[in-house]
């Protein structure tokens, strides 16, 4: 089972404080951590964690954030082989603020992670031959994204689009991935409609089916996570988790469903393996330490179902 990560690796600088600040306003935190994170490297390393075999295509700069982060990851049983060392630009930063209530505001300075192109997708494209799923994201130009896509589609590798930071998207983009990923507030930006519930996210799901994407998962957060494509429908309700950080949260969802998937699992399991992943991430501090271990989804599946 082999999984290639196109995507982000930044250095995250994670500070915790008693509410977000409002502009202009000076607040004293709690504490703060320095971890690996960019959400490409945030689901590469839950995938491994989950048991995948990874391989890591991104670029960094050549400086001790990169090295550090290389070091890292690669610690994780990440194959970081295909990561590229830009002298041009820095290793991406990602600067997070952490409320009580484990919401977060997100900075992101892209350094390397901007400057990746053809490149990158040719060494991509020679890790595909033997890969069960793609994994995606927009924290790296859209095009790079798109290309890598398309190649995959040809390979009949399934590719899995996770569409963060939001923007509005080309209707290519629609027809090339097989699965599409998004939260509320990305729902909103690619739709029109704020899901609350089951039946707004059913009606954000039919615009994307009517742009060409066969599965459609809507992540509401601690509402749930609404599943649609051609065959079935579902719903998911959250797992009970004592939940202090939700950052990266989506990106262990990612994770977990890229695992079931390349592992042929039905969707609905699939949806549910994505479910207890990101309830996890959201019981520890910081991106990459929060990312689950197989040991802990199966027992918290057992547990809740």
């Amino acid at each position: 089972m082999k999984i290639v990560v196109f995507g982000s690796i930044n250095m995250d600088l994670t500070a915790y404080v008693p509410k977000l600040p409002l502009p202009g306003e000076t607040l004293f935190g709690d504490s703060y951590i320095t971890v690996p994170g960019g959400k490409g490297n945030n689901q590469a390393v839950a995938a491994a964690r989950l048991g995948a075999d990874v391989q890591f295509v991104g670029r960094v700069g050549d400086d001790i954030f990169g090295q550090q982060v290389l070091k890292i990851v690669a610690a994780e049983n990440v194959n970081v082989s295909q990561v590229a060392v830009d002298k041009e630009k820095r290793t991406g930063l990602a600067v997070i603020s952490v409320d009580k209530n484990a919401e977060n505001a997100i900075t992101v300075i892209s350094g390397a992670n901007w400057r990746m192109g053809e490149e990158d997708v040719a060494r991509a494209e020679g890790c595909l031959s033997d890969a069960d799923v793609l994994m995606l994201q927009i924290e790296v130009p859209l095009q790079a994204s798109l290309q890598i896509a398309e190649i995959a589609k040809r390979k009949n590798v399934k590719v899995i689009f996770d569409p963060a930071p939001a923007t509005p998207l080309p209707d290519k983009v629609y027809q090339t991935v097989d699965f599409i990923t998004p939260n509320e507030t990305e729902t909103e930006i690619l739709v029109g409609i704020l899901p609350h519930n089951k039946e707004e996210a059913r009606q954000a799901a039919a615009i994307l089916h009517q742009r060409g994407v066969n599965n459609v998962i809507i992540k509401m957060g601690a509402r749930g996570v609404y599943y649609d494509n051609v065959d079935q429908k579902g719903f998911v309700q959250p797992y009970t988790v004592k939940a202090i950080d939700s950052v990266a949260a989506g990106d262990a969802f990612n994770a977990g469903l890229a695992v079931a998937i390349a592992e042929g699992k039905p969707i609905a399991e699939a949806v549910k393996w994505g479910a207890a992943a990101g309830a996890i991430a959201t019981t520890r501090k910081g991106a990459l330490p929060a990312m689950p271990y197989r040991a802990e989804l199966e027992k918290l599946m057992r547990e809740q179902g």
